[in-house]
């Protein structure tokens, strides 16, 4: 249907879907070009008139809501929950740094994309394509030649002022003279109907994962509209950036790449992670890798592989303590000698960061006249760089309709100052900021103030009817390289939406996102990365490398999870005995305060039960939730989940949500109790139970559902070295305490142990240590026993080092085997009627898991001892 015969109504008498949605939406503020009707509201336009004088919506909307039908808005809510729900079953969030008390929290993502016509593409496309050749010229003649210094072009304190300047990358040239291979563009779709570019991003651009989950997302709840409308695919240019890299890389087309990322607390780590996975390449942080001899290397599980590039998510400042900022502790030392060597690739190279600053785009205009001798496609809104007297001079008139920006952002560590407008500011304000522009012109950037573009947004619900609302818009398009200075720029991009508090578009503070659909007249690219059909020999090959610093996680991820389930079980067991039959009986008492004293569920100034009960009680309940003072479930539950956030790409969904909201539902229901005064021995049982169910869910994910890789060996090995060092400890005390002898003792033991099911099934009712020591000790078919668990961890240990057999591998024939010990030498007892000889070999189980847990850390995750080396030597 074009424009012109977009009537409300179809041939029936009933309103079209075009018409209905022009009926439920809200015109776009004045002075803003709005998206749905094609036009812009005239700014001293009066306030929104009837529906009889709305204008018609653009053919793109219009062929949308046709696609969508008249039945379609009523299903719009149960959409956006589906989409929604979604985004929280994958995990997509954005960290914010500014709110201590959630810094997790959900992508937030409309229901509509931003659709873009092929006009208009065009003119976007042919606009970022000539300005990444500019600033790739610009870069490559700044850290070369300098000609535009000289010629006055650019201003030398505009770039060598810059803290992004980095004087240790001047002369080195690029490999295959590619300076830039990854570059985003925020644009704005001015009144005049323009697209204008606002700013660029050429250190570390974000959005290129976020928008491949916007458009998951959202093509699969319009499922019929993203295929009617020719909406252009996004494989393609992805594909072609890791094969461009790949060929411009030493290693040709059999290069290693991996994506350098900051880590888990980063703002963007969700994408980095899914950018990783999508593109088939390894995530690594700075920690995984090392230089030697000029050479950048993965440290792994099988030793180091060497990388040939390397896609950073890390500011430049970050990426080398040698020779930029020492106290990193996200970076590679030597890895800028590494690059001047010309033996890895990374895109963008470092030294860009001057590129982004807002006062370059004023000087780009004589710039692309001089080096590509063509005027910009794309014009850039109105900047004045205030260093230069007569900009200054020109821009502190313009102030109250402009907006002030840091010339130098944040690339010294943080922005001396936030970008404000100036018609929010007062007549005294404006003084006070055209007085600091004055003293420190190089410091500030004016930029004329362009009124973003609004594009339809569905809101219902909070006792609002529903309707489609404006939203301001800005429009992150990305280049990237697929060759030696070429470049494409890929077909969508990520819309990014103002939030309703502020008037600048940022995550940061709070703003949304939306998909972008970019139709095509041709034939759309249906180029997919999923796996095609592969060789055998290409299969082997894309084996899956395990770095260390992900085992070592791993290793910790294990430890962790079995230490909150050990804490959780002895918090029961000590809690039923408290207000159990048994709580007069002082080896028990005895048992059960050294055993939460040793394993720190309360404090050590807390009196013994025997003592004073009561107060040890109500400290064993206080300690639950507490995530500081006592390592108790609640303290191991955060430990698991900031193990599980560094391997993250590496769990399901389903297992990452179990950990969350393991430890969200405990700390919340611990604080609640607390808060109400109702935090009762019953009540804590009953959470503990609860929570329990959690933790059994936990180790189901992780030794049902996970692959059998080097990385889960380790996770496994550090569950087993944790349970051993546990249970031999608990089982020791509880023989030196006397509690075992007591009934009470005795039952209290089996349910630590995880056993009392299997034990009365077999003995029925009776109390026989012999027996006890039998299930626990000796049993290899008890999951729970000291045998079970150390024939278990040595054949993790031996399978991990490649070997077969448990006596071919040093390190796995130093863990003792008590399943190998005789019954009858255990229940030995000596003149004073003590089970020394028994003690002495759990006091040894436990130093050796110890030592185990020592030597996994220098063989496996810090390479500083050989493998054959003995645990003993």
């Amino acid at each position: 249907m074009d424009q012109a015969n977009n009537n409300l109504f179809d041939g029936q008498g009933q309103e079209s879907p075009a018409g209905l949605a022009a009926a439920l939406a809200r015109p776009a503020l004045p002075g803003h070009y709005d998206e749905l009707s094609g036009m812009a509201r005239p700014a001293g336009d009066a306030p929104a008139r009837s529906n009889a004088a709305r204008a018609p919506l653009t053919a793109d909307w219009t062929d949308f809501f046709e696609l969508l039908g008249r039945d379609g808005f009523a299903d719009l809510d149960r959409r956006t929950a589906l989409m929604r729900r979604q985004l929280r079953d994958n995990g997509v969030t954005y960290n914010v740094y500014a709110d201590a008390a959630n810094p997790q929290r959900p992508w937030s993502l409309d229901l509509f994309p931003l659709i873009v016509s092929p006009d208009s593409w065009r003119q976007i496309e042919a606009g970022v394509l000539q300005r990444v050749r500019v600033l790739d010229s610009v870069m490559a003649d700044v850290y070369g030649p300098q000609r535009l210094l000289a010629k006055g072009l650019l201003p030398p304190g505009l770039v060598q002022g810059h803290p992004g300047y980095l004087r240790a990358m001047h002369g080195c040239e690029p490999l295959a003279g590619t300076h830039l291979h990854i570059t985003a563009y925020d644009l704005a779709h001015g009144a005049d109907g323009n697209w204008w570019v606002v700013s660029q991003r050429t250190q570390a651009p974000s959005g290129l994962g976020y928008l491949l989950e916007n458009r998951l997302a959202i093509s699969r709840l319009f499922p019929e509209a993203f295929e009617s409308l020719h909406v252009q695919r996004l494989a393609a240019t992805y594909s072609a950036m890791v094969e461009g890299i790949q060929r411009m890389s030493p290693a040709g087309a059999d290069a290693h790449i991996a994506l350098l990322t900051p880590g888990p607390y980063n703002e963007t780590y969700f994408e980095q992670a899914y950018l990783a996975r999508y593109l088939g390449i390894t995530l690594v942080e700075g920690s995984d890798l090392t230089v030697r001899d000029q050479h950048l290397y993965l440290k792994t599980l099988k030793g180091l592989e060497p990388v040939h590039g390397l896609i950073k998510r890390l500011d430049d400042q970050y990426l080398d303590p040698l020779e930029l900022r020492p106290d990193s502790r996200l970076g590679v030392p030597g890895l800028l000698q590494a690059i001047r060597a010309g033996n890895v690739l990374v895109a963008n190279a470092p030294g860009s960061a001057f590129l982004e600053s807002p006062a370059l785009l004023g000087f780009l205009p004589a710039l692309a006249r001089h080096l590509l001798g063509e005027e910009l496609q794309l014009p850039a809104v109105p900047t004045w760089w205030c260093g230069e007297r007569a900009a200054m001079e020109a821009a502190l008139p313009e102030l109250s309709r402009c907006v002030i920006k840091p010339t130098y952002g944040d690339s010294g560590g943080q922005a001396p100052f936030e970008a404000v407008l100036g018609n929010a500011l007062s007549r005294r304000q404006l003084d006070e900021w055209a007085g600091r522009i004055v003293r420190q012109g190089d410091e500030h950037t004016v930029q004329t103030y362009m009124p973003l573009s609004q594009m339809p947004t569905w809101t219902s619900g909070n006792g609002y009817p529903p309707r489609i609302s404006p939203r301001s818009v800005m429009l992150r398009v990305f280049a990237v390289s697929d060759g030696p200075r070429s470049w494409r720029v890929l077909p969508g991009g990520l819309a990014r939406m103002v939030s309703a508090h502020h008037s600048i578009a940022s995550m940061q503070r709070g703003g949304s996102s939306a998909d972008v659909w970019v139709r095509t007249e041709g034939e759309v690219d249906r180029t997919t990365l999923l796996p095609q059909q592969q060789s055998p020999a290409a299969v082997v090959r894309r084996r899956r490398l395990v770095t260390s610093r992900a085992a070592e996680n791993l290793f910790w991820l294990g430890r962790y999870a079995e230490r909150s389930e050990n804490t959780l079980r002895l918090a029961r067991v000590t809690l039923a005995a408290l207000n159990g039959e048994d709580q007069s009986l002082a080896p028990l008492l005895a048992w059960l305060h050294d055993m939460c004293k040793s394993f720190a569920l309360v404090l050590p100034a807390v009196p013994s039960p025997a003592q004073a009960r009561r107060v040890f009680e109500r400290s064993l309940i206080a300690g639950l939730g507490d995530t500081e003072k006592v390592q108790s479930v609640g303290y191991n539950l955060r430990a698991t989940r900031f193990a599980a956030s560094a391997v993250r790409e590496r769990l399901s969904q389903e297992h990452w949500n179990v950990i969350v909201q393991a430890e969200e539902d405990l700390l919340a229901r611990c604080a609640e109790a607390t808060r109400s005064g109702d935090f009762s021995a019953l009540e804590a049982m009953r959470l503990l139970e609860t929570t329990s169910t959690a933790t059994a869910a936990m180790t189901g994910a992780q030794t049902d559902r996970m692959t059998r890789d080097d990385g889960w060996r380790l996770l496994s090995i550090g569950r087993h070295v944790e349970r051993l060092g546990f249970l031999s400890s608990a089982l020791a005390r509880a023989l030196s305490s006397g509690a075992v002898a007591t009934t009470g003792g005795f039952e209290a033991v089996l349910s630590l142990f995880d056993s009392s099911i299997t034990f009365h099934s077999q003995y029925q009712q009776g109390r026989e240590l012999p027996a006890l020591l039998d299930l626990l000790v000796l049993d290899r078919d008890n999951p729970r026993s000291l045998g079970w668990v150390a024939h278990t961890l040595a054949g993790r240990l031996a399978k991990l080092a490649g070997e077969a057999k448990v006596q071919d591998t040093p390190l796995a024939r130093e863990v003792l085997q008590p399943a190998r010990w005789s019954l009858e030498e255990i229940c030995a007892v000596d003149a004073e009627g003590d089970h020394a000889e028994l003690l002495r070999r759990l006091e040894s189980c436990v130093q050796s898991a110890y030592d185990i847990s020592d030597a996994v850390g220098a063989v496996y995750f810090t390479h500083s001892r050989d493998a054959k080396t003995s645990v003993g030597a």
